[in-house]
């Protein structure tokens, strides 16, 4: 099958959610807009960011609905709906749901409490789910530091070429770029490789990378257009320190508890997503305060994606 390729930033969205818990479904018009508005290419929905690990199955369902319905008009912006988890089973039906809904594509993770011990376990894995959607273009998200799965994905690559006519690339959500490297490479560049680690963007552009999915891409996407198109324009120096920016903007989510720092960037721009689930740890009143004006002091002013 032929697929039109990605390129460009993907955003791994935010689950948007009520002070109560609950979705607010509401939210996800505008937040397509606004990722639409600042040249995002697509969105990576239910994943890590978005705590699709964190949701009912029937609340995944309604997500995808929201942003299969914010989308439909839409051709040049994609939606890839995250199916993985714990159960090969639900995560086929997941991904059936979502092609009815009209999803441009799937995506899955290793099982990550049964987890396979062999390359080719994980393969039979992916070939499960991406022969029940053959219609619709199959990822692989690779994620060890979450999965706790880190065979090298060439050899995936090796285990699967040929055998799904929709398997098409793999989100690569770590740091081997020599890995990384061979799997563009591989059978003449035959698949996408979707670069994960927004810290090290101009690493996998070197690489010879052409698309990436991200969570910072969701508050800060035109940064890592301008790192894009300096590297493009030879302009490797300027490009380097633009990453460096963007290393010291994501030293912040380390620095005031992790994921959930992400919503509060969501909310400094002005799309308050609401905050995390447990067990994530989100920070309170007064460390969004000193946050606030850490943020201030990265003098990032013209790259922010403020929401109007």
């Amino acid at each position: 099958m032929n697929f039109d390729h990605l390129e460009g930033i993907i955003a791994a969205p935010f689950t948007p959610f009520l002070p109560d818990n609950s979705l607010h479904l509401d939210l996800i018009p505008s937040y397509y807009k606004m990722l639409k508005h600042h040249q995002v290419r697509g969105a990576f929905i239910c994943g890590s960011t978005g705590e699709g690990a964190s949701m009912t199955y029937d609340e995944k369902l309604k997500v995808t609905q929201a942003w299969a319905d914010a989308c439909r008009k839409d051709d040049h912006f994609k939606v890839i709906l995250f199916v993985g988890g714990t159960s090969i089973i639900e995560s086929i039906s997941l991904a059936q749901e979502g092609a009815k809904m009209g999803i441009d594509a799937i995506a899955s993770t290793a099982p990550f409490y049964f987890k396979p011990n062999h390359i080719n376990t994980l393969a039979d894995c992916c070939l499960e789910i991406a022969r029940s959607v053959p219609d619709l273009p199959y990822y692989y998200y690779h994620i060890p530091v979450l999965t706790g799965v880190d065979f090298p994905m060439i050899d995936l690559l090796k285990a699967i070429d040929g055998k799904a006519s929709n398997f098409v690339g793999i989100k690569y959500t770590h740091e081997n770029l020599m890995d990384f490297a061979s799997c563009i490479h591989f059978q003449n560049r035959k698949y996408e490789m979707l670069w994960g680690r927004d810290e090290s963007w101009l690493g996998a552009l070197a690489m010879g990378a052409k698309g990436a999915v991200g969570s910072t891409y969701n508050y800060i996407p035109k940064l890592y257009h301008a790192i894009s198109s300096n590297f493009e324009a030879g302009h490797v120096g300027k490009a380097q320190e633009l990453q460096q920016k963007s290393i010291e903007m994501i030293g912040l989510l380390g620095k005031y508890g992790g994921m959930a720092t992400g919503k509060s960037y969501m909310k400094w721009i002005g799309l308050d997503c609401g905050e995390f689930r447990l067990p994530v740890k989100n920070m309170d009143a007064a460390a969004y305060i000193r946050f606030e004006k850490e943020v201030v002091a990265l003098g990032l002013d013209e790259y922010w994606a403020m929401n109007q």
